[in-house]
């Protein structure tokens, strides 16, 4: 496999050069990345969440952001839409999204050091779970939360919330799923993070 090559930042957000994805994480190099929350535009909203594929070296079975990728060296922030037809099977272009801005956040997991500068993005459209044609090998389930539950589990109001969607079993059939999650089944961003989210998401859906 061709090894990807990102751009490499100060904390400033300064670019200092390139570097291939096996040496950002290891040095804890600040890159970019794409990330883009799909929230339906039902009366009661719910917030689409993806589940990571057990093959995935890092966070593997933890639910995260419903879509994201890294940028590489040759793209521009625009690019980054690309992983929502990639991952998810969603086509959509930039303009079809709300711009959100750059949350920035560092996560440590064992000998990977993870220091993103987010250029994160809004995507309100309500989809059928049919819609979802997942990248196995990144993606395995879409689940759905309301986003009042999604709020509450972040800002220490509730313990637990329910999730109801889909996954693909190991001969690669879907499954219907509905169960209950913490925080500890999502992947480890910090609580700064979601935090700042929440914040912006509630700026922008009415």
């Amino acid at each position: 496999m061709e090894e990807e090559w990102l751009k490499v930042f100060d904390d400033t957000r300064r670019q200092i050069g390139v570097a291939t994805r096996k040496e950002v994480h290891e040095k804890g190099l600040w890159h970019e990345t794409f990330h883009c929350w799909i929230v339906s535009e039902e009366e009661v909203p719910v917030i689409y969440l993806q589940k990571r594929s057990p093959r995935k070296k890092d966070y593997p079975n933890l639910l995260d952001i419903t879509a994201a990728g890294h940028l590489l060296s040759t793209e521009n922030v625009k690019d980054g839409v690309r992983e929502m037809e990639e991952e998810i099977g969603i086509n959509v272009t930039i303009e079809d999204l709300t711009y959100l801005g750059i949350l920035h956040y560092e996560m440590i997991n064992g000998n990977l050091l993870d220091k993103e500068f987010a250029h994160t993005y809004l995507y309100k459209k309500t989809i059928n779970e049919e819609a979802f044609l997942l990248q196995e090998e990144e993606v395995v389930g879409i689940v759905s939360a309301t986003i009042d539950d999604f709020y509450a589990l972040w800002n220490g109001t509730k313990e637990t919330i329910e999730v109801r969607g889909f996954e693909l079993n190991d001969k690669g059939e879907r499954e219907e799923i509905q169960r209950v999650v913490d925080k500890a089944d999502f992947a480890p961003h910090p609580l700064s993070y979601y935090v700042i989210l929440i914040e912006l998401l509630q700026e922008n859906i009415s």
